[in-house]
């Protein structure tokens, strides 16, 4: 979002929270399409830390990214009730970094974690299913939506703008379908690994990425990138309900719009059944 905002892009890839939390602060940020249609967020703890439900997370040292990746946690720590603040916390709560040695190194008990990467890291690194305790945040009713594209709202008062996002938005949508056809994995993962850093990942650990996002995806009728609004409200619902603490405080106005993809697929707007729908994740 700050990226965005700032100017130095024109579409930027943010989860909804962090765009949500920007906008109520000023910043005209505005959804145009949203590729993943579940969460990915989870919770990873220790099992042998005596974390085996919420209840248990009283005095637990809880690890969290702070890069807008913080506001779904922040909001069910409020919603249990959890201080995560002040001068004595229920929770504490620690800045989390790349890769997840915090947890197996024992320097907290429990980490954030994606599907699709840092729980697949975990097991890479010798722990075994049996020694974690998850808590997935669709699975408890407290996720938000994760990947979309946003913009400016001047962009979207400007048609030539929009023609352009329309078109980028088109080829963005056949990229992943392409992307997640099981046939096209291999040369998938060649081009993610060819502008990787060096040493960062390997193509193991890619496939498997491909795999877990390919169950994050597929959307409804509208297919692949298309917004839901009833998944927008769940996620306004999860900001809005952390009591005297929650992420957002107002409900959002104008924080989405379907022009885009109403410009980009507008027979599947109409009612089309050729929809730009993504791979089926049981054909992997």
């Amino acid at each position: 979002s700050e990226v965005l905002a700032t100017g130095k892009a024109d579409v930027a890839v943010d989860w909804m929270p962090s765009a949500l939390a920007a906008r109520e602060k000023g910043a005209p940020i505005v959804n145009i399409a949203q590729m993943f249609q579940h969460s990915g967020l989870q919770l990873t703890c220790r099992r042998d830390s005596g974390v085996h439900r919420p209840a248990d997370f009283k005095g637990k040292r809880l690890a969290v990214w702070f890069a807008g990746n913080e506001f779904p946690f922040l909001a069910w720590m409020a919603k249990l009730g959890y201080r995560t603040a002040g001068p004595n916390p229920d929770v504490t709560v620690l800045r989390q970094g790349a890769g997840v040695e915090l947890l197996t190194e024992k320097q907290a008990d429990c980490i954030s974690t994606m599907t699709y990467n840092e729980y697949g890291q975990l097991l890479d690194a010798g722990m075994r299913p049996s020694e974690l305790v998850v808590f997935h945040y669709d699975d408890l009713g407290v996720a938000a939506l994760e990947d979309g594209l946003y913009v400016l709202q001047p962009a979207l008062d400007d048609p030539a703008k929009v023609d352009r996002l329309a078109r980028f938005l088109r080829a963005s949508v056949a990229g992943w379908r392409y992307a997640l056809v099981p046939a096209h994995e291999a040369e998938t993962v060649a081009i993610v690994l060819r502008n990787a850093s060096p040493g960062m990942t390997d193509a193991p650990h890619q496939q498997r990425m491909l795999g877990e996002v390919d169950k994050l995806v597929p959307g409804g009728h509208h297919g692949l990138g298309y917004l839901d609004p009833a998944a927008y409200q769940r996620t306004v619902d999860v900001l809005m309900s952390g009591g005297g603490d929650p992420v957002i405080r107002q409900k959002p106005e104008g924080a989405w719009t379907h022009a885009v993809w109403d410009k980009a697929f507008p027979r599947q707007s109409a009612g089309s059944s050729d929809r730009p729908s993504a791979a089926t994740p049981a054909a992997r």
